[in-house]
């Protein structure tokens, strides 16, 4: 091994303070992993799924509707997130004493995230029933958009991305706390800048449409169509513009 690589690794295994050491214990090394894998990977691929695969590609939407691929993959992917943080709070419970200030500042922010993780599962259970043409009834909270269901809306989606944005700067606290290897910053920092590129490239394809839509298509007879969208950048199609859009990016070239 040439003399640059090897200077580069010792270099990447330092901690960011240039300390010649990292040492911590067992407890926090595994409650960093499992926050990381919950906060930085399992919730945000919740999030990708939800936003922008309610219509997958190839679909053939509005002839075919109501694709639940997104919605298992969202709750699955939530769960496991809440339950894998769940886990991560409780090996690091009890370890506060004698904690330093940026540790404090971590701890809290830490509560903040499992109370608004548990929220978003406790909001989804209480979100109300579904309804449509598809069911017997017709009627629904969802159909419907009723009150209950705009308030789940509007309070699970805006929850969601404050939880996503306090994660982040909880796990940078996090890894100061620990002065962990350079390694785990650039690893963690460009993954997070993986998935804000990933977002920012389907949020302009337009693949952010409105869940009402996907479920139960364009049409005016469906009621929650003449309501004002719920969400920012949520798009919704006519079937003909659909169409259109789906030629358009068919025929735009790839980016290298």
């Amino acid at each position: 091994m040439s003399a640059l690589p090897a200077a580069l690794i010792d270099w990447l295994l330092l901690p960011l303070s240039g300390a010649t050491d990292h040492r911590i214990a067992p407890w926090a090394s595994w409650h960093g992993r499992l926050m990381v894998l919950a906060w930085a990977v399992l919730l945000p691929l919740g999030v990708m799924a939800a936003r922008f695969f309610k219509v997958m590609p190839g679909q053939d939407w509005p002839r075919r509707l109501d694709h639940k691929a997104w919605w298992h993959a969202h709750r699955a992917l939530q769960y496991a997130g809440v339950a894998v943080m769940s886990l991560g709070i409780v090996l690091a419970w009890g370890h506060a004493a004698g904690a330093t200030a940026l540790a404090r500042w971590h701890g809290w922010l830490g509560w903040i995230l499992l109370a608004l993780g548990w929220l978003q599962v406790v909001g989804g259970w209480l979100r109300g029933s579904k309804g449509g043409p598809s069911d017997a009834t017709l009627r629904g909270d969802h159909y419907d958009m009723s009150l209950r269901r705009r308030v789940f809306e509007r309070l699970h989606k805006a929850l969601g991305y404050l939880a996503l944005a306090l994660a982040m700067l909880t796990i940078t606290l996090g890894l100061a706390v620990a002065d962990a290897p350079r390694w785990m910053w650039l690893g963690i920092a460009a993954w997070w800048m993986l998935w804000l590129a990933g977002f920012v490239r389907l949020q302009r394809r337009g693949r952010c449409i409105d869940t009402y839509q996907a479920i139960w298509g364009p049409g005016d007879e469906h009621p929650g169509n003449r309501m004002p969208v719920i969400g920012w950048g949520v798009r919704r199609y006519s079937a003909e513009a659909w169409a259109r859009r789906m030629r358009e990016l068919r025929r735009t070239p790839p980016i290298h």
